[in-house]
């Protein structure tokens, strides 16, 4: 069996490592190749680079294909490498009835939420915007509705409420490639059932620039997850003397004062320097100025001394 792996950021990497590694120990198919996005610009010189997986596919020596559109050209360019099934891991384009007829054995995707929960672009934001207490990996058929295909295998990741976008990412690659060698093994050696997915069905969107905008008047925990969520990116923001001001560290603390939401109340040698939200005390520890150095709370301060009693946004 033939496998073309597609995938585009750093979190599907592992995935294509491992299945690279077990087709090499005769596991019962091979990597046809891989696609991804194209090569964008990125850094302050503005250099087209690949993605993280164009990259690392690159170095293990498969043919890489980089369409901007899954169109008629591309289409062909995917046939000429005789691929048997579709492998898919955050990609982050659909496939259509067209592209997914080129696979005699169909194609799977690996998806970070316990599907239906969370279907859509964003499940590892949403699990820790939504403060739950466990999240998931899910390996699904690939179905013309986004997300809604069988269910092949399903493994839960317990949540601490602490995690951030990019350590949860971090969890779920690492885990995601374990479950991804057994589905294929199961496939290959048709032994693993599907089953429908059942229970309530939740879609998230995907994550905008502007959605790192800090929102003073709502609650130190909702605050805290949203700053979890959104790292690295958009990251958390605020303004201060009209200054884009990252907030990159902090936690929610019980408090309350008569303060304007938004208020820097002070510095606590345990917490950190505590502003006032709609609803309890956000305690920073970690910020930055747009453009400048990340500091720790207390050198932060030391360059921005009539930071405390200021009113945020």
């Amino acid at each position: 069996m033939r496998i073309l792996f597609a995938g585009s950021p750093e979190i599907a990497v592992p995935s294509l490592r491992a299945l690279v590694n077990c087709a090499a120990g005769n596991a019962g198919y091979e990597i046809a190749g891989v696609l991804t996005n194209p090569d964008t610009p990125k850094g302050r010189k503005g250099r087209a680079e690949p993605t993280e997986v164009g990259a690392a596919a690159a170095s293990l020596g498969l043919p890489v294909l980089k369409p901007e559109k899954l169109n008629a050209e591309a289409r062909e360019a995917v046939a000429a490498l005789t691929p048997d099934m579709l492998v898919s891991f955050a990609y982050g384009r659909l496939f259509g009835p067209k592209f997914l007829s080129l696979f005699s054995r169909g194609g799977i995707n690996v998806h970070p939420s316990l599907l239906p929960k969370y279907r859509g672009a964003s499940p590892i934001q949403a699990a820790i915007l939504n403060r739950d207490t466990e999240t998931g990996i899910s390996i699904q058929r690939l179905a013309p509705e986004m997300d809604s295909g069988n269910l092949l295998l399903q493994e839960t990741i317990p949540l601490t409420g602490r995690e951030t976008a990019a350590s949860l990412s971090g969890s779920v690659a690492v885990k995601a490639a374990e479950l991804l060698t057994v589905a294929i093994r199961g496939i290959t050696e048709k032994t693993l059932p599907e089953k429908p997915q059942t229970g309530a069905v939740s879609y998230c969107t995907a994550i905008k620039k502007e959605d790192g905008r800090i929102i003073w008047t709502v609650s130190a925990g909702i605050i805290d997850a949203r700053i979890r969520a959104f790292t690295p990116w958009p990251q958390s923001w605020t303004t201060h003397n009209g200054e884009k001001l990252f907030i990159l560290d902090a936690k929610p603390v019980s408090g309350e004062s008569e303060a304007v939401a938004g208020t820097v109340l002070g510095a606590n040698a345990q917490h950190g320097i505590l502003i006032q939200t709609g609803s309890d005390l956000l305690a920073v520890t970690k910020l930055q100025y747009q453009a400048r150095k990340v500091l720790e709370w207390k050198a932060f301060l030391n360059g921005a001394r009539n930071f405390i009693g200021s009113r945020l946004g």
